[in-house]
């Protein structure tokens, strides 16, 4: 049987959406935010649980954040375990030599593992983050990458996403009692996103085969990003009960918003 070709098969593509030289000042800014406000978020977790917080990291990519989060001794020490999954060789080769370079081994392990399959660690953690867009990579199984055009008369309906249902649902099923969920950021939806979106694609040498009628952004290299409204996100978490869902803006150009997500019961 072939194997079909996933997101970040292409070691060059996978490597270019990590590189500073790609990265335009809207993407910086918002990725600066996103670490700001996680270390935020730890310490007020370790604060409510009382206890070290037992931390799971989908789509771990580089291991820029046990990179960053080491070297900050008054956070990291509120980090009593950093387990890291990812569903791209490359990027789990990769953080295993960041966590090696570093002498992280006692405190960090990372691993092959798609996110569909996040139940498979049989785990509970007391936080579980989606950084760096992750979440808004989870594209439906079924999408046509191989034949969605721009000419496309009839457009990929989004009102349901169940890839991206099944692993939060997994994910919260996943927390103890008081964790919480953070989406590190998502891409705002509006037009302004979208074309930041393929203008960052275009850089990186990809074809874009959306347009202004889609809700996401995809190329022909099957790299795929969801855009959210926050009515959207509480569509699509459904199960969780009202109030437990936070949003916080993390620019200036309504680019790219975080999610917490808290289990409190």
């Amino acid at each position: 049987m072939v194997k079909q070709k996933e997101m970040y098969d292409d070691d060059k593509a996978f490597e270019k959406t990590f590189d500073c030289e790609f990265l335009s000042e809207y993407l910086r800014q918002a990725q600066w935010a996103e670490m700001v406000e996680l270390k935020k978020a730890i310490f007020e977790l370790h604060f409510s649980m009382g206890k070290p917080i037992s931390l799971l990291d989908v789509g771990i990519g580089n291991a820029r954040f046990p990179k960053h989060l080491s070297g900050i001794r008054e956070i990291w020490d509120l980090i009593g375990h950093y387990d890291g999954i990812d569903n791209v060789q490359g990027c789990v080769d990769l953080s295993n030599r960041v966590v090696s370079e570093m002498g992280l081994e006692d405190k960090v392990d990372v691993a092959l593992l798609d996110a569909v399959n996040l139940d498979a660690l049989g785990k509970k953690y007391g936080m579980i983050i989606f950084t760096w867009f992750t979440a808004g990579n989870f594209y439906p199984m079924d999408f046509p990458f191989d034949s969605y055009q721009t000419d496309t008369q009839e457009r990929y309906d989004l009102s349901r996403n169940e890839k991206f249902e099944r692993i939060f649902r997994n994910s919260y099923d996943m927390l103890e009692s008081g964790g919480e969920i953070v989406i590190g950021f998502v891409y705002v939806d509006n037009d302004s996103t979208r074309k930041k979106q393929e203008d960052f694609y275009t850089k990186c040498g990809m074809t874009v085969t959306t347009d202004e009628r889609d809700t996401f952004t995809a190329t022909k290299e099957r790299f795929w990003s969801q855009r959210f409204t926050e009515g959207r996100v509480r569509d699509y978490l459904g199960f969780v009960p009202k109030g437990s869902i936070s949003f916080t803006n993390l620019d200036t150009y309504n680019f790219a918003m975080m999610i917490r997500v808290g289990k409190y019961f």
